[in-house]
């Protein structure tokens, strides 16, 4: 197979970021890449689906990420796996020497390990330029479940269904192998049911995810619906306003720099200060501009909200409220900006999951959650989105009345720019068809 036709294959096949923010795949290959990197860190609490599919399809991973490798014709693979997913890492080992310049690459147990800057820094010594792509320093990431699709529509499937750990207040805690465009709820009717009184749904994982609900669609970056009740700090946390955040800021930082000291992307020599933008928010100097444009080299990770301030403020939600606003302003990341050293601390400034978990109040929910694959999941109908990736939304390709099955092609990447195929994730007939999702019933 050769680079275009691989391309292609993927495009055809609707395979994006199995997580995050759904970025095409086939958009990611490229031929300046000498070091393709498997993202297995799964780094925030709870989530266990990427370890848990490596684990049980190594060989299919490992092989498919060869065939990338020699495509794009890059020198090595490095697996990046933390050391304690033992199934996942023996797993690997198994078969890892039957590819040749492929390596296993232990990740230390802290958060945010598997953030793309982190990983690269943790795995190669490289860090791209501030605002730069990984490609910069010759580096592609793909996580498991992108790169297990992949394996899958080189042989004939495209992608249809998504695995979700569903976990928390749930009776029998599982992840499971489901169509898309299936209900939150419905998942947790299959792990059992909600165990508080009053469920909310966080669609991700506790650091990352945000709030849903139960008819919220499982779309191809959907891998977690964690059951909450309804007073848990998490849920507290992100019911709060930004207004309401401002004014706790101004009342209440008190420029401890702790924000900044633990800060994963500041520690890595990147110019972003937490702390320096909490003060021009709590003075309410916005003539100060530097560290709000810094601002925009911020992961998100919400580490300083979480772990960090001791006064319960959320740099993060503040600094993503100012990004948006640069963004709508058409500001742009400066491109300019030296990195500097990596902080000597790094090592003894990483948070360890088990502490943030314990810190965010979920370390109770850290059960196996076990991947069934033997369940059979046959909704009523789904909601198959059209828009579940960056970039521009497919059109529908089927009209209402229409009769699909699984893997037909429902609506087609749009032409000439970003964008994937989507496929019917069940067998059945078409309902309903508008600007934003096909709706099948079974």
């Amino acid at each position: 197979m050769n680079f275009e036709e691989l391309v292609a294959l993927i495009k055809q096949n609707g395979i994006v970021g199995a997580g995050g923010a759904g970025f095409p795949t086939y958009a990611k290959l490229d031929k300046r890449a000498d070091t393709i990197i498997l993202n297995c860190a799964e780094c925030e609490p709870l989530l266990k689906l990427h370890r848990q599919i490596l684990e049980r399809y190594a060989y299919e991973i490992l092989s498919t990420l060869d065939l990338i490798k020699k495509t794009i014709g890059a020198k090595e693979v490095i697996i990046g796996v933390k050391g304690s997913y033992k199934g996942a890492c023996d797993a690997v080992n198994h078969y890892i020497a039957s590819f040749e310049n492929m390596r296993l690459q232990k990740l230390r147990e802290m958060y945010p390990a598997g953030d793309e800057i982190v990983l690269i820094y943790q795995t190669t010594g490289r860090r791209p330029q501030p605002g730069a792509l990984p490609i910069s320093v010759g580096v592609t990431v793909f996580n498991v479940e992108t790169i297990f699709n992949v394996y899958r529509a080189l042989n004939g499937e495209p992608v249809t269904h998504k695995y979700v750990t569903i976990t928390g207040e749930v009776a029998n805690p599982v992840t499971l192998k489901v169509p898309l465009g299936m209900t939150a709820g419905e998942l947790v009717e299959l792990a059992g049911g909600a165990t508080t009184k009053d469920p909310v749904y966080l669609l991700g994982g506790p650091m990352m995810g945000r709030l849903g609900d139960a008819q919220s669609l499982v779309t191809k970056t959907f891998n977690a619906v964690i059951v909450l009740p309804a007073d848990h700090p998490i849920v507290m946390r992100k019911h709060t306003k930004t207004a309401i955040d401002m004014k706790r800021a101004m009342a209440a930082c008190c420029q401890c720099n702790y924000c900044t000291d633990l800060c994963p992307r500041h520690l890595l020599g990147y110019p972003i200060a937490p702390h320096d933008f909490m003060r021009v928010v709590s003075n309410h100097t916005p003539s100060d501009t530097k560290p709000i444009i810094n601002g925009m080299f911020c992961s998100g990770c919400g580490l300083c909200e979480a772990y960090s301030c001791g006064q319960g403020l959320s740099p993060r939600m503040l600094l993503d409220a100012f990004k948006g606003q640069l963004r709508a302003a058409g500001v742009q990341p400066p491109k300019d900006i030296p990195l500097r050293d990596v902080d000597p601390a790094l090592d003894f400034r990483s948070v360890p999951v088990a502490r943030l978990a314990a810190r965010l109040g979920v370390t109770k929910y850290n059960k196996t959650a076990p991947l069934d694959e033997d369940t059979v999941v046959s909704p009523r109908s789904v909601k198959v989105l059209l828009s579940q990736h960056i970039g521009a939304p497919a059109a529908a390709a089927v009209k209402k009345g229409d009769t699909v099955s699984v893997g037909q092609l429902i609506a087609s990447a749009a032409d000439g720019k970003l964008s994937v195929n989507i496929h019917s994730s069940v067998n059945g007939t078409v309902k309903e068809v508008t600007d934003k999702f096909i709706w099948i019933v079974t």
